[in-house]
């Protein structure tokens, strides 16, 4: 506490909009602390109203007289009443806004000698009225006055904190002393005050930053009513002469006392209980000033029933006298105080105290040298552990050194209700933080930002600045909806050295306009395509198509699929650069790199392409602009039209259907793509039953699972496209052969037989078969067995309560639902757990839609069979 602060980095000045946490927590495969978590700031959103308080209101149709009615709900400050007397009944309530209805506490009416008289449905319903009127007037829990009437009414519990108002704050070191301070600024229910008597001083100790629900806060004057004497805190005494101690403190007590601020105010806060501790105690302590390690501590002074002072142990002598180490004010329930030993049962380093002989510190041999006792488990109180922290996740905490920083933080360890933190944008590193998880110094992600309060955060890697080239024009009465925020721009601009500085040249892109009346195809939303700028550029070229691209990502209806489409083959056809693109869908984050040409001469080709990449009109967007009519005639298409046109596409593997929209070029391959098929929307469905189903080979493209379209997504982005069967990785023209060919009873001339291979007509290589079990489909199929018969039974060659997860995967593999075999790998799904599945488990467990799980509990319920038929008995 001596040291001068460790300052934070300088990222949190000027350039703090730099900070996002979407982006931190998504580059550094984080999460955040959720928010519930942070009790004392879910309590500062609350407002002074609350549902079954009572007040008295003007009755409608009777202005003279006034009635009891209850809260019902608040809605800022609107509240919903119900006059007493409709007990449950819900007809009657009624709306009134508190700034301007004519509200009052519970006992108003009377002191005012004005007229008490319930409404007429209550004097139907209770013919004595008056007993009840008595009864709620010695039972309710009235409405506090200060809400309801005067200057502050309507006001939250936090606006009456305002700057230049008066509290008192109980002395650190001794809970019979209080001393007043003035509130200079309040940030969320954070306070920096500054102490009485410290006008025009700078020394660090003249003020301090705390929550306003901290128990050592209180109103002014709860001093003098609860016996404390008013003393300035130990570090500040020496700062002034007793005399002018005293002249402040007579200006205190003559200081007319301000009626905003309240107990009432701080009513949330819990109780302080009763403690059972005893002088020279011994326990293990964290200092509040220091946070950082854990040590040995005595109780040094018991002031009352619910206070006493714990003080750090130091052994070390100064001219012969024992030096006192840091002290602190305690309660039952502060944060920092453990039962001996607590740090070895719960793996933490216990640092001996300065001045200790010895190599390893020893609670017995401790407390035999000081001749003390250890303070006993049932002082603390129980540990409950039913909190939200886990390690890794990311919060924002100050800064105990420099109490007015506010920085970002990462958990590194959990013990019981403590945390480690360790925090981020300093200049030079401190240890970890160790805190409570109930601490008022912790705030969730966003807090400093929701409240407009700045937050020391990792500083990027400095870059060169260059002008902005890329100049986005919004169309008149249309507004971005999503923009690319400015640093980006300039990251980008930097990343693209080589071109920034041909402004006027072949790398200066021209404007990118988007036609939003043309078609816009399967995957864009035609609203939101609406609202997007006009045009965009002219700039660089890399930068404005970037900006288009993730425009055009925004607008779709799964980000997420059309990322995966614009995503780079592994042909590259433009030679150009890859860039990394972002979509957030469902909650969760996607990347991909797109190819993006350099050059003026091929964006033209490059929108064109792109469009039909998408499946929207190719002149959707691009450098020119229609006015009226596409000249691609786009207008007669139609969503369910296209749709249906392109399922027919995929089905036959040739170009667009006649008569269609023949300029989108659909003819074009695109080889090599790892990514399975669109569902066939509205195209021979009924056909493909369960017959069918089964007899296709293991990971035959057939049966492919094709409703997951969400596992797809993430199997072909930079999540993970390793993991799909060997078979969902072969070209489209592949596939499109296999389709075209109907299935045979003969077996394939290029296939060699054998008993464990299914004829089949395709010329391809079977996968191999699993060996824990095997299908009794291994004959030919007669010629006369028709494609919708039942398919035959399973066989089992173990049973599948021995199954691994490794052998359920392999099962689900050899299945037509391949693709989810990376599902059951992931969950760790064995042979038990593969018999406990059901078709509603399926569907929520595996977040799969209702055709895919269908086509799983088939296959499942088939192993289900078998295992009773074989093993059962």
């Amino acid at each position: 506490m001596n040291g001068e602060p460790v300052d934070s980095d300088g990222g949190s000045g000027p350039d703090d909009s730099e900070f996002n946490w979407d982006e931190y927590l998504e580059e550094n495969g984080a999460t955040s602390v959720p928010h519930h978590a942070f009790k004392h700031v879910d309590q500062s959103l609350q407002t002074g109203l609350s549902p079954g308080m009572k007040l008295e209101v003007s009755v409608k149709g009777d202005p003279e007289a006034f009635w009891v009615a209850t809260i019902i709900t608040t809605c800022g400050q609107l509240l919903l009443l119900r006059y007493e007397g409709y007990l449950d009944d819900r007809r009657a309530d009624f709306w009134c806004d508190i700034m301007t209805a004519d509200l009052h506490p519970i006992g108003w009416s009377r002191q005012q000698g004005r007229t008490v008289r319930p409404p007429e449905g209550v004097r139907e319903k209770h013919e004595n009225w008056e007993a009840l009127l008595e009864k709620v007037l010695s039972e309710a829990c009235s409405a506090p006055a200060n809400l309801l009437e005067g200057p502050h009414r309507g006001k939250n519990p936090l606006d009456l904190l305002a700057p230049g108002s008066t509290v008192e704050l109980q002395d650190p070191e001794d809970a019979g002393a209080v001393w007043g301070a003035v509130i200079e600024e309040n940030i969320g229910g954070r306070l920096r005050l500054r102490y009485a008597g410290t006008e025009g001083l700078t020394h660090k100790q003249a003020g301090l930053w705390i929550f306003y629900l901290h128990p050592f806060l209180h109103s002014q004057g709860w001093g003098k009513e609860h016996g404390c004497t008013l003393t300035p805190p130990a570090a500040l005494r020496g700062l002034r002469s007793e005399a002018e101690w005293d002249e402040v403190r007579q200006r205190m007590d003559t200081q007319p006392q301000e009626g905003a601020i309240t107990e009432e105010l701080f009513r949330d806060r819990p109780a302080i209980a009763a403690h059972c501790f005893t002088e020279g105690m011994k326990l293990e302590a964290v200092d509040p000033a220091a946070p950082f390690c854990i040590g040995p501590a005595t109780i040094t002074k018991v002031f009352s029933e619910q206070y006493f002072l714990v003080e750090i142990d130091d052994l070390r002598e100064d001219a012969g006298l024992r030096k006192h180490g840091p002290s602190f004010l305690c309660h039952r329930d502060s944060p920092g105080i453990f039962p001996v030993q607590w740090s070895l049962k719960n793996g933490v380093q216990l640092s001996p105290p300065p001045g200790y002989q010895g190599q390893d510190f020893d609670w017995a041999d401790y407390l035999k040298q000081c001749e003390a006792e250890a303070a006993p488990q049932h002082c603390f109180p129980t540990e409950q552990s039913d909190h939200c922290f886990k390690e890794s996740m990311k919060l924002e905490a100050v800064n105990p050194l420099s109490p007015e920083h506010i920085h970002v933080a990462t958990v590194t360890k959990v013990r019981g209700q403590h945390i480690w933190l360790r925090l981020e944008g300093l200049k030079q590193p401190i240890s970890e933080v160790i805190v409570h998880v109930d601490s008022m110094d912790i705030f969730p992600v966003s807090w400093c930002e929701t409240n407009g309060y700045s937050l020391r955060h990792p500083r990027k890697p400095p870059v060169q600045k260059q002008r902005k080239i890329a100049v986005v024009q919004p169309a008149k009465h249309r507004t971005l909806p999503r923009p690319t925020p400015p640093e980006a721009l300039k990251q980008q601009v930097n990343s693209q050295s080589e071109n920034a500085g041909q402004g006027n040249g072949k790398y200066c892109c021209p404007k990118i306009y988007f036609n939003h009346r043309c078609f816009s195809g399967p995957y864009l939303n035609k609203g939101r395509i609406a609202e997007l700028p006009q045009c965009v550029g002219p700039g660089n070229c890399v930068l404005v198509l970037k900006e288009v691209l993730t425009l055009l990502i925004n607008a779709a209806y799964k980000p997420s699929r059309v990322l995966r489409e614009l995503q780079l083959d592994e042909e590259a056809r433009w030679h150009g650069q890859g860039e990394v693109l972002k979509a957030k869908y469902k909650g969760k984050s996607y990347r991909a790199t797109v190819e993006i040409v350099r050059t003026a001469d091929r964006v033209a080709e490059f929108c064109r392409k792109t469009c039909i990449k998408l499946e929207c009109c190719p002149n959707l967007f691009g450098p020119r602009m229609v006015l009226e009519q596409c000249s691609e005639n786009c207008s007669v298409l139609t969503k369910t039209k296209y749709t249906h046109y392109y399922g027919k596409k995929k089905t036959k593997r040739v170009g667009r259907p006649p008569g269609g929209h023949t300029n989108l070029e659909g003819g074009m391959k695109r080889r090599g793509r790892k990514r399975k098929r669109r569902k066939h929307y509205f195209v021979h469905k009924k056909k493909r039953s369960s017959a069918s189903l089964d007899s296709t080979p293991a990971g035959s493209p057939q049966g492919s699972c094709e409703d997951e379209e969400d596992l797809d997504e993430v199997d072909s982005l930079s999540e993970d496209s390793s993991s799909e069967p060997q078979d969902e990785q072969l070209g489209d023209s592949e596939l499109s052969e296999r389709k075209s060919q109907p299935p045979s009873p003969s077996p394939s001339p290029s296939l060699s037989p054998s008993p464990a291979a299914t004829p089949r007509p395709s010329r391809r290589r079977r996968k191999g078969r699993s060996p824990s079990y095997s299908d009794d489909e291994n004959q030919p199929p007669s010629p006369k067995s028709s494609r919708g018969e039942v398919p035959q039974k399973l066989h089992l060659d173990s049973s599948p309560l021995e199954w691994s997860v490794t052998d359920v995967v392999r099962f689900i593999r050899s299945t037509d639902c391949a693709p989810l075999a990376r599902i059951f790998m992931d969950q760790e799904i064995d042979g038990q757990a593969l018999l406990l599945l059901t078709l509603p488990t399926v569907q929520e467990c595996m977040d799969l839609k209702l055709g895919p799980a269908i086509k799983l509990c088939h296959h499942i319920e088939r192993v289900k069979l078998a295992f009773y038929q074989q093993f059962a008995s």
